[in-house]
């Protein structure tokens, strides 16, 4: 008959091998349900933040995000920009062209860090409503007369 010493030995190995991982796998998941939890206390996170985002005025739909640290100056209403149209429109299609821009909005988020300045707001986001500079121009092909 084996020693019951040497089969505690074994056992114990055995309860370590998987015993370890089990803990680790707790640990992680309590970890992200923790942070989670934060996330959704905090707001709701914004898929575009840090973005200036270009809004169709006649649909309401994105045409393009550009990050705003990729912008040396912000357009003002008035100004016209050629826009790729990464961004899709009701119906599926895509936006691409000249738009004139109609109005933009800032908004802007309480910085979370102990602030050097009290009362200190950062820029968060920003929507440049736009309206095609051609949408009273239909596109008819040439007559030859």
């Amino acid at each position: 008959m084996v020693p019951i010493a040497r089969i505690t030995s074994f056992t114990s190995f055995i309860g370590f091998i998987i015993g370890l991982p089990t803990a680790i796998a707790t640990y992680y998941q309590a970890f992200k349900t923790r942070q989670e939890a934060t996330e959704a206390r905090a707001g709701v996170v914004i898929h575009s933040e840090n973005c200036l985002e270009f809004i169709y005025q006649e649909d309401g739909s994105c045409i393009n995000l550009v990050p705003l640290e990729t912008l040396h100056s912000l357009p003002k209403p008035g100004d016209i920009v050629l826009l790729p149209g990464d961004g899709i429109g009701v119906g599926g299609m895509f936006h691409t062209g000249a738009y004139r821009i109609q109005r933009i909005e800032h908004i802007y988020a309480r910085v979370d860090r102990h602030a050097i300045r009290p009362q200190e707001a950062r820029l968060t986001k920003t929507v440049a409503l736009v309206s095609a500079v051609n949408e009273g121009v239909k596109d008819e092909s040439y007559i030859e007369t």
